[in-house]
């Protein structure tokens, strides 16, 4: 299973930005997606993660609830952040794993793809 993240930049405080993950066709109803993102010297961090059977259920880190929404449509999974803050600054990355259960633990994902660059300035 083949992930690609794109979609980063640079933007301002407050700004909104929409992250894309092309998936590859062996993407089944079986399985979920997810995107972490890691800043600079600190941890693969969880942000949001959804399934691909039935109607998707999402779940979401505390930290971007009401601000990021994932979705799904056709092989693409995407990322609708909105009300940017500079802590939002790191590397974003895209996983996938084989079953709907979501979770938060990047050990749990199985596939990942190559990041992209989200930078907020203040």
């Amino acid at each position: 299973v083949q992930l690609q993240a794109s979609g980063g930049g640079l933007v301002q405080a407050g700004d909104s930005l929409r992250l894309s993950c092309a998936l590859d066709g062996r993407i089944l109803a079986q399985y979920s997606t997810a995107w972490f993102r890691q800043a600079p010297g600190k941890e693969r961090e969880f942000v949001a993660a959804i399934s691909w059977s039935g109607s998707g259920s999402t779940y979401y880190a505390d930290s971007v609830t009401g601000r990021f929404i994932i979705s799904r449509s056709n092989q693409q999974m995407f990322l609708q952040m909105s009300g940017l803050e500079p802590e939002d600054t790191a590397t974003y990355f895209c996983a996938g794993k084989r079953g709907p259960a979501l979770y938060s633990d990047p050990g749990r994902y199985e596939y990942w793809g190559q990041g992209t660059q989200v930078t907020v300035s203040s």
